[in-house]
């Protein structure tokens, strides 16, 4: 284990680059050295209250990286949520954690014009973060990261990628998303600088995010594959762009036809939020991709290692299917408040920790691996983790519906969508029923059809009969 923590290596940076860009938004730029004065500023606001996890819910910018780094100095884990989530939804996360402090935008505008360098609290094995994914239980499900985690990830990153000083990050995702992690922990810890774009910008349309890319010489684009394939529309690329990462979902060979270009790296990456952001990278642009069109997911990163097991842990013969298990550096705590998912986090006889993916995959005779698909319900939306369960007990609490189900189906280019299906009482109205979902969901865990019907039709064992619904097919999107 490092003993290095995600502060102490900012830290360490920003000592021998005090004056390098760290921060770059439309109006200003911050250095190494403002970002970290900015964290102490907001920290000295909270420090003597010693608590253990801290909300964080602040609109991006060098404001909420900055609250983030105050956190983990403070010996503090966070919680991240954009602003724009269901309140009910943040609430939960918030209570569920324990958290007894929120830092917000109104927060950190009110702080001491100037603060004494207060002592790092931060320890490698102390939490660093709390991110909530979709649970089976129907409440989302918060994952505890530790800081050696995020160094380790930090230093794979740049093993791989080579980045550093005069490389910018382009912050294009939520804060509650692992990518966000990528984009902000790997860049700053190894001394490139980050480039955070206005909401208009962010929210509108892709020409305009080439511009503020090629405004501010962005050289990394992060993202879901749905971006990639929005970039692959594009005559070309700003000329300072070498490096684009995919990750979240499969990518697939079509995405990228007009990308492989001359000095553009691209890279597939795989890994769980529970194994902090990636265990596998493959590099795409120089290689075919497989007969069903999705590219390997290479070979585990640095400090991390990934092994196919059959259903008693034991390694399956090479090329022959087996579930994904992830051992090493990356491997998270486990989960707040011990759900059945725990489970999944495996300690072995020798003390050994591993998590188990839920994905089936294989390895390749060039010693890469295959993703295959997941082992149960869970579903990727927008390369975003969905259990359709959560989603199903959240229409099952509308008003005007006396039971649903929530099932998921493939489009034309292999890509899920969620479709629901409810018997209604009271005559509900589709707007109706959406709006409440949209109370406790974030967007895209909303069904995108809902079909009303006589009843639910059951198997012979009172089963839902899946077979027997009518599927409302939709057309690939890219």
């Amino acid at each position: 284990m490092t003993h290095d923590t995600i502060y102490s290596r900012f830290r360490e940076v920003a000592l021998r680059q005090p004056e390098a860009p760290a921060i770059i938004e439309e109006a200003e730029t911050l250095t190494y050295a403002q970002l970290d004065r900015l964290a102490n500023r907001i920290m000295a606001r909270f420090y003597d209250r010693r608590l253990p996890i801290i909300g964080i819910v602040m609109s991006h910018g060098a404001e909420q990286i900055a609250a983030m780094l105050a956190v983990l100095k403070s010996g503090a884990a966070y919680v991240p949520a954009e602003p724009s989530l269901p309140q009910e939804r943040i609430d939960y996360m918030m209570h569920e954690a324990g958290v007894q402090l929120v830092l917000t935008d109104r927060f950190c505008r009110h702080l001491p014009e100037s603060a004494d360098d207060l002592p790092d609290r931060s320890v490698p094995d102390g939490l660093a973060y709390i991110l909530y994914t979709s649970g089976t239980s129907g409440r989302p499900k918060g994952v505890e990261i530790e800081n050696h985690s995020v160094v380790n990830y930090a230093e794979a990153f740049e093993t791989e990628f080579k980045t550093g000083p005069g490389d910018i990050m382009l912050q294009y995702s939520v804060c509650s998303f692992d990518i966000f992690v990528e984009e902000v922990f790997t860049t700053l810890l190894n001394g490139a600088a980050i480039a955070i774009p206005t909401p208009a910008i962010r929210n509108g349309s892709i020409d305009g995010l080439m511009k503020f890319i090629e405004r501010h010489d962005v050289t990394i684009i992060d993202g879901f594959p749905y971006l990639l394939a929005e970039l692959n529309k594009l005559p070309t690329l700003p000329q300072s762009v070498n490096l684009l990462i995919s990750g979240g979902d499969v990518i697939r060979g079509s995405y990228i036809t007009n990308l492989r270009k001359p000095g553009i790296r691209i890279y597939n990456t795989y890994g769980p939020s529970e194994t902090t952001v990636c265990s596998n990278y493959f590099r795409a642009d120089n290689a075919e991709p497989l007969d069903d069109g999705t590219f390997p997911i290479g070979k585990a990163v640095k400090g991390v290692e990934v092994r196919i097991l059959d259903k008693n842990l034991k390694p399956v013969a090479k090329g022959a299917v087996g579930e994904i298990c992830i051992f090493g550096e990356g491997v998270g705590r486990g989960y707040l408040g011990n759900p059945p998912e725990q489970r999944n986090f495996v300690t072995l006889p020798d003390g050994t920790r591993m998590y188990r993916s839920g994905d089936l995959g294989y390895e390749l005779p060039d010693g890469n691996l295959a993703f295959l698909h997941r082992r149960d319900e869970q579903v990727m939306i927008l390369g975003k983790r969905v259990e359709p369960e959560e989603v199903e007990n959240v229409l099952n609490s509308c008003p005007g519906v006396e039971r649903g189900i929530v099932r998921a189906f493939l489009d034309d280019n292999g890509l899920h969508y969620l479709t629901a299906y409810f018997v209604a009482k009271d005559k509900p109205t589709l707007h109706d029923i959406r709006s409440h979902m949209a109370s406790e969901l974030v967007d895209f865990m909303i069904p995108e059809f809902f079909v009303r019907v006589p009843s639910i039709p059951l198997t012979d064992r009172g089963k839902v009969d899946t077979d027997a619904l009518p599927v409302v097919m939709k057309e690939g999107g890219v």
